[in-house]
């Protein structure tokens, strides 16, 4: 349950401007139901809307507030709570088109330089208000990935049936990708060891798997412990 008590003392983020970009419409919503709620409960409406309206600055918005406070000054509009006035700035910029809006992202968002789990949170969070569900949803999330891993997904021996499934075998791949890489990469280093080093090198399958590497004994170390083992052999 939030704090509902005025001068809280936990943090809580101020709202960002809201210029009227439709894109901006929930986030300033949000924000600024939260901060009310944690830090401003105890204060008149009228301190409330006017904190709100404080935050409506620039481009269509900041003549709309203009607008707004004109007509409130001379009696022909009356917004008792900043409910109200949420609902007006969702009325007058577009959130009413929410659903069309997140429809649009829906069919362009795409994976690019992100990683799998960047792509999967973005996805959601589009798909929230959208009334995208099932088949569909599934092939906008598919559309969406890199071809590389939408091929190697689609072609596997069971392959996923449902959006939970995509997400989540999506996400897995690229883990087990990033730390395959992260291997490799280790494996790839010169290892020196004080008999010798080990080098990658077009030999022998190591490890069991699949880097091809080689042992090579470090010539500056022969009268060490590799010159230990030598004397014994000849013993």
């Amino acid at each position: 349950m939030l704090l509902q008590q005025q001068g809280s003392r936990v943090e809580v983020a101020r709202s960002q401007v809201f210029s009227g970009k439709i894109e901006e419409v929930s986030v300033f919503v949000n924000a600024a139901q939260l901060y009310i709620r944690m830090k401003m409960m105890e204060e008149v409406a009228a301190t409330q809307v006017a904190w709100v309206l404080s935050y409506v600055q620039g481009g269509i918005a900041e003549a709309w507030k203009d607008n707004l406070l004109d007509e409130l000054a001379k009696g022909k509009l009356e917004v008792d709570s900043a409910e109200q006035l949420f609902t007006k700035i969702r009325n007058n910029f577009g959130e009413t088109s929410e659903e069309e809006r997140k429809i649009e992202q829906l069919r362009t968002i795409k994976q690019g330089g992100r990683t799998y789990d960047e792509y999967v949170q973005e996805f959601k969070k589009v798909t929230r208000g959208s009334s995208y569900e099932g088949r569909p949803l599934i092939e906008e999330f598919k559309q969406g990935l890199n071809k590389a891993i939408r091929r190697k997904l689609a072609e596997v021996e069971e392959p996923p049936t449902t959006i939970g499934e995509w997400q989540e075998r999506a996400v897995r791949l690229d883990r087990n990708q990033r730390q395959s890489r992260a291997e490799e990469r280790v494996l790839g280093r010169n290892t020196t060891y004080p008999w010798g080093s080990v080098q990658p090198r077009e030999g022998r399958s190591y490890g069991g798997r699949g880097e091809q590497i080689m042992w090579r004994i470090g010539e500056g170390n022969r009268e060490g412990r590799g010159g230990n083992m030598s004397n014994r052999e000849g013993a």
